[in-house]
């Protein structure tokens, strides 16, 4: 805790605020969303196809509109889109807890999605201003207080939860109307960059950064982590229940735990090691590598023994958590690099979009492979994919590394 603080403290006031604003955006955001699932089924009896709807119509609107919300933070400035973030999410998460028909709960979920789309691209942006040179550690940073957020959500949500749900939206909804006044107050004005809104108009900028080649190859490139990331949430759950049965769902409570506590212990000393050691082209290779090779015990796992699953599924975890810290403040510091720093949020939110389609796509096939292994007796088929999953997307990166394609991009010269 105390390397934390003097890490913390070494950054601007602007940074510092905004470290604390993601722990308390998502302290409140997962407070409720483990339960709403629950809520929705149980509590007004909506069938399983409307539950899948509210819940795609939040993915969607988030995942589909970052684009939107990232161009919005560089043509207006960083602290509007972030205050109308918070504000909107204030409503959805209020909404949520209140309404109980479908077409209300519909759009409570829209805005909650697309309050995520607004505020996310400019947080990331403006933190790596604030950061200057120094991006790698402020986003090392970042993530800890982004994963002690999710730690300790779910927690106090269940424990709001013995009461009424109602009560959890509420108490949720009241934090980020807090954080509203509080960005309101603290976060000072940023002028945005004079170049980032020009005379072409959004779609000119749109077509200069989709002609960013190096940046859209990265993008490619790094789809591979986020489906790799997200089997803390499909792949491994499904192990867990398939070994454990009843006590499947408190052994994955346990994964999620162990997932974040490795982020927020580990997160500082991992990005020290790494930038000690390697470029940052290394570190993003290795921390894939490490990542791919979470998979290999459940792939080698014997079949009927309880006991070697779950010590394989916490391997798992903590390699996957492990090798998602060494990679993601290099990542998003080879974002801000391949931007130019320019039009970074914009950058930030088709980064974002273009990974939250991937792993849609990876769990289509993810889930495809876990019905073929479980018709043909082939419990190793779906994590030996994951496994190539990492060292593709490991070699890709390697690739643009030694092409030279992870460098800030030379300026482009105005005609004299």
């Amino acid at each position: 805790m105390k390397h934390l603080w003097r890490q913390t403290r070494s950054f601007p006031p602007a940074a510092r605020l905004l470290m604390a604003n993601q722990f308390a955006i998502n302290l409140a955001f997962y407070m409720l969303m483990p339960y709403l699932a629950a809520h929705l089924s149980h509590g007004l009896g909506l069938a399983a196809w409307a539950v899948g709807l509210v819940l795609g119509v939040r993915n969607f609107s988030q995942q589909g509109m970052f684009l939107v919300g990232g161009t919005l933070a560089d043509r207006l400035g960083h602290k509007a889109p972030i205050m109308a973030g918070c504000l909107l999410r204030t409503v959805g998460l209020g909404l949520l807890g209140w309404v109980d028909n479908l077409p209300a709960l519909i759009v409570a979920s829209a805005a909650t999605g697309f309050a995520g789309a607004l505020f996310n691209p400019a947080v990331r942006a403006c933190v790596a201003t604030e950061a200057g040179e120094r991006r790698v550690d402020a986003f090392a940073t970042f993530n800890v207080y982004y994963q002690a957020g999710m730690l300790l959500g779910p927690l106090v949500g269940l424990a709001l939860l013995a009461a009424d749900f109602r009560l959890v939206c509420t108490v949720a909804a009241a934090v980020f109307a807090a954080l509203t006044l509080l960005q309101w107050r603290a976060l000072p004005a940023r002028h945005r960059h004079p170049e980032d809104t020009g005379t072409g108009g959004v779609l000119a900028q749109w077509r200069a950064i989709v002609a960013n080649r190096p940046f859209l190859l990265f993008s490619a490139a790094m789809i591979g982590s986020y489906v790799l990331t997200f089997q803390v949430y499909l792949a491994l759950p499904l192990a867990a229940a398939d070994a454990l049965g009843a006590e499947g769902t408190a052994a994955t409570s346990a994964l999620f735990v162990i997932s974040a506590a490795v982020a927020v212990v580990g997160q500082l000393r991992l990005t020290g090691w790494a930038k000690n050691r390697w470029q940052s082209g290394q570190a993003l290779v290795r921390g894939l590598t490490v990542m791919g090779l979470a998979f290999v015990p459940l792939a080698l796992c014997p079949r009927g023994s309880s006991a070697a699953v779950l010590a394989s599924l916490v391997v798992a975890v903590v390699l996957l958590a492990a090798g998602s810290a060494i990679v993601y403040p290099f990542e998003m510091d080879t974002v801000v690099a391949l931007s130019g720093n320019r039009l970074v949020a914009t950058h930030y939110g088709l980064y974002n979009t273009v990974s939250g389609l991937g792993v849609t796509l990876g769990n289509l096939g993810t889930g495809a492979l876990w019905d073929i292994a479980a018709r043909h007796d082939a419990a190793w088929l779906p994590w030996t994919a994951l496994t190539v999953t990492g060292a593709a997307c490991a070699t890709a990166v390697a690739a643009l590394a030694r092409t030279g394609r992870l460098t800030t991009p030379q300026p482009r010269l105005a005609p004299v």
